[in-house]
């Protein structure tokens, strides 16, 4: 995560308008682009265009990185080239992968280690990115073998996390999916089996079901905290779902690694899952993930039976006690803003469904279990316009809450703001 201090957002965006410019003529049609966009989808722009700025994307020179916010900013950036019809935005998508797989693909500058984590050499490294993960990019060193485990000091340690990989695949995928281009869900399904592979396991009781360690070291061959995020298991077989359905849709795509057994195995934790969670992030996660088996399906994906609706009654379950636990009232400095507008881009996902189930197309397809789920989960619409109203006030984001989380909570605004990049998966027929 990127720990600067707030930069003037008119006068960097104005910058950064020249800097993205071909020539002035480019220049004068994206302004007339971004002036025609509704204020929600402007101050996503300039949002994005600060943040580009502030990470060094636009310098050419490599800047720090970090996985979740740079998953979302790939995204973010593909939704404005689709929205503005302007390819510099899908351009800075292109170079962040770039600079993700060229940072978070190498040990750290601090490790005694050099190269890729993966131990590839750099011709075959460039081929294969993913294939020994990717950092996180958190910024302390990860805890050594000798050290003492600390808990509140693992937060801020290097390594890799499951959920951060699941989200870089998506990057990945919905690139592909923007360009046709095959290599990028090649290397999203590669790191799949890389992250299958080695977060996954078989305790040593023969009954007991497969497990998931929920942060790994850099290098993947030990686990830093054993316990299992409760949602990985989802977003890993929801993920693996998507990636094959734009790999079979992709005639130029590598048949291997095809993840048949990393779907099967998935599944089968799923079945077994329970996913009702309070925490406003991992609701949004939840009503994200009924969105993406949703349009899924819609390509002719099979799922798991009901995934969709068991998703939604466990998010109903959460909204229920996250309305009723004030935590929105919260002074300021106890809030986090990236962890509230996850809920709220969770709930541009819900609405998505909500208005698909209520179209011409959707009223004969949906039953009315799910369209009763849709309409209950649609009283909690106001949960995301506090939140958004909230953040989006200057005043509050001028507190130190949100600058020491500048890169992410600005990103995350974004997408909240302009969420179809993230959330529409791109059609592949």
């Amino acid at each position: 995560m990127v720990f600067l201090k707030p930069v003037q957002t008119g006068a960097c965006h104005c910058l950064i308008m020249l800097l993205i410019s071909f020539s002035s003529t480019a220049a004068n049609a994206q302004q007339e682009s971004i002036n025609m966009q509704d204020s929600r989808s402007r101050e996503a722009m300039e949002l994005m265009l600060d943040f580009a700025q502030r990470s060094a994307l636009d310098s050419g020179q490599s800047g720090r990185r970090y996985l979740w916010t740079d998953a979302f900013a790939v995204c973010n950036f593909l939704g404005l080239a689709r929205m503005t019809g302007n390819n510099r935005f899908r351009e800075l998508a292109l170079r962040l992968v770039d600079q993700v797989h060229g940072t978070l693909g190498r040990h750290r500058h601090d490790d005694p280690r050099n190269g890729w984590i993966s131990g590839l050499g750099e011709r075959e490294a460039a081929v294969h990115p993913t294939r020994g993960g990717l950092r996180i990019g958190k910024q302390l060193a990860e805890r050594t073998p000798a050290e003492p485990v600390n808990e509140r000091l693992e937060w801020d340690r290097d390594g890799q996390y499951f959920h951060y990989l699941t989200k870089w695949m998506h990057a990945l995928d919905q690139l592909s999916r923007s360009t046709r281009r095959a290599q990028y869900n090649l290397w999203a399904r590669e790191l799949a089996a890389t992250a299958f592979a080695t977060f996954t396991y078989l305790p040593a009781a023969r009954w007991a079901p497969r497990r998931m360690y929920w942060k790994m070291s850099i290098d993947l061959t030990r686990p830093l905290v054993n316990a299992m995020g409760q949602h990985d298991p989802l977003d890993g077989y929801i993920t693996i779902l998507q990636l094959r359905s734009t790999a079979a849709a992709l005639p130029q795509a590598a048949a291997k690694p095809d993840l048949q057994d990393e779907t099967r195995q998935f599944a089968a934790m799923v079945r077994r899952g329970e996913w009702a969670t309070a925490d406003p992030l991992g609701l949004g996660g939840l009503l994200i993930d009924a969105y993406r088996v949703a349009q899924l399906r819609d390509e002719g994906t099979a799922a798991e039976q009901n995934l969709v609706e068991d998703l939604l009654d466990a998010s109903l379950a959460g909204l229920q006690h996250y309305a009723k636990s004030s935590e929105l009232e919260l002074p300021l400095e106890y809030r986090l803003a990236f962890r509230e507008l996850g809920l709220a881009i969770g709930l541009h996902a819900a609405e998505h469904m909500w208005r698909l189930a209520n179209s011409d197309r959707g009223r004969s397809s949906t039953s009315a279990r799910l369209r009763a789920q849709l309409e209950a989960i649609m009283q909690y619409a106001p949960l995301r316009d506090e939140i958004e109203a909230f953040w989006r006030n200057t005043a509050h984001r001028d507190s130190g809450s949100w600058s020491e989380h500048q890169d992410i909570n600005e990103v995350m605004l974004a997408t909240s703001l302009a969420p179809d990049g993230f959330l529409v998966l791109e059609s592949t027929r």
